[in-house]
């Protein structure tokens, strides 16, 4: 079978056309109040800072990332064949997304009622609780980008991301000072449990965004095969399309290269003694420089592709890493925030959009969960490989080998993925 870079036939479509704007808002919104809601639970700064107080070993701090990474990336494997068959994608997404949503309110409660008193139990339960939502999301995640995929045509997908980063930014900005308010002027453990109480209402209206979605039911064409069936044909993808072998094998390195991301939260709070309440500041650096960056890195995507905005995304990674080697106080650690921000827009708006364009429409699903699948085990190890290197040897080990493994991401990416919206499209047997 053929799978080519995915072609831009949603432009063709009359009902795409008709409700293109009614969708790339609605969606947007959803997209943007999401990413207002993660604000308040942002793995890079307060869940970190939660656990810390819950007494976690960095080990285990390392494991909150570790947890969403592979929720997200592995489950969609398994879902995928199933869902490449669906005519409409919104009526399971709604149904799924549920359960990345509702884990939040459990997690206010608890950390209110609980933290000071059992703290070990309500961090397990917290790790559960995470568990829960990024498994949910992974599940759904080949039919969310899919819906993505056929509401929104290729050319204007990267603008999408952007403009639903963008709002999701600026709203986070508000956010980070609200949960600074939160965390400087409320006692602890209610401080926590105001943030996650205000992630769960921003997730709770993105819910409402999603469901106004217009889609309309368009077959596959695709013949059903059972899962063992489908699972034996993956192997053919990676051994008859070059380029997306070699794209997984620079995104494995850069996945391995983002270990230090979530300590340096913790290193400020442990090496440099930060206040705990300006842990939201540090948020409040990342939400900005991603602002700052959507519109520039949309536009690159659209227009020049997204081979282009990922290396953007790894060498931002590799100078946050060396500039938390040379951060000795607060005003150090600003700029590594703004890289963490510039390359969280870069994998926002490239990361999952350029598994699209290595495949055929009708094999979207397949792509995006052999993607994720496979780069699941080095996004749980990542942070986890982190927490056990800043036990053994240190932060500054972590931060040099996060800069040398997002440096070599990028020279692989240059010198062995040719763009697949410009590739000649491949032939795989099977």
């Amino acid at each position: 079978m053929k799978a080519p870079q995915c072609r831009n036939r949603v432009k063709e479509d009359p009902f795409v056309r008709t409700n293109l704007r009614w969708n790339a808002v609605v969606l947007a919104l959803d997209y943007g109040l999401f990413g207002l809601g993660l604000t308040f639970v942002s793995t890079s700064t307060i869940l970190p800072a939660f656990a810390e107080r819950l007494g976690a070993p960095n080990v285990v701090i390392g494991a909150l990332p570790a947890l969403l990474s592979a929720g997200w990336s592995f489950p969609g494997l398994f879902t995928a064949n199933y869902i490449e068959r669906l005519g409409r994608k919104l009526p399971l997404i709604l149904a799924v997304t549920v359960g990345e949503r509702l884990p939040f309110l459990v997690l206010a409660v608890i950390s209110c009622l609980f933290a000071a008193s059992y703290p070990s139990a309500v961090l397990v339960l917290t790790l559960f609780l995470i568990a829960i939502m990024a498994f949910a999301g992974g599940a759904i995640m080949p039919a969310w980008m899919d819906l993505i995929a056929k509401l929104i045509p290729t050319t204007n997908r990267g603008r999408f991301f952007a403009l639903g980063s963008t709002l999701g930014g600026l709203w986070g900005v508000g956010g980070t000072f609200l949960a600074g308010y939160f965390l400087r002027d409320y006692p602890y453990p209610l401080n926590y449990s105001l943030c996650f109480a205000a992630g769960f209402v921003a997730l709770a209206a993105s819910f409402v965004f999603l469901a106004l979605a217009r889609e309309h039911a368009v077959g596959s064409g695709k013949p059903a095969v059972g899962l063992g069936s489908y699972l034996r044909r993956l192997p053919f993808v990676l051994r008859g399309n070059s380029n997306f072998r070699w794209y997984l094998v620079s995104r494995s390195v850069g996945t391995l290269g983002t270990m230090a991301v979530t300590f340096y939260t913790v290193y400020a709070l442990k090496e440099l003694r930060v206040d705990e309440g300006q842990v939201a500041a540090f948020t409040f650096f990342i939400l900005a420089a991603q602002t700052v960056s959507n519109v520039a890195l949309g536009w690159l995507a659209d227009h020049l592709g997204h081979k282009l905005v990922l290396l953007l995304g790894s060498a931002a990674l590799a100078v946050g890493s060396l500039l938390a080697v040379a951060a000795n106080s607060l005003t150090g650690l600003y700029g590594v925030f703004a890289m963490v921000g510039i390359a969280t827009s870069a994998f926002g708006i490239s990361g999952l959009n350029i598994l699209l364009e290595f495949c055929e429409p009708q094999d979207r699903p397949t792509y995006l969960g052999l993607g994720g699948a496979l780069l699941a085990p080095f996004s749980f190890a990542a942070p986890m490989l982190g927490g056990w290197l800043a036990d053994q040897a240190g932060f500054l080990v972590v931060f040099w080998a996060s800069a040398a493994l997002s440096g070599t991401s990028a020279l692989l990416l240059s010198l062995l993925v040719r763009e697949p919206r410009r590739a000649a499209p491949p032939v795989i047997r099977v």
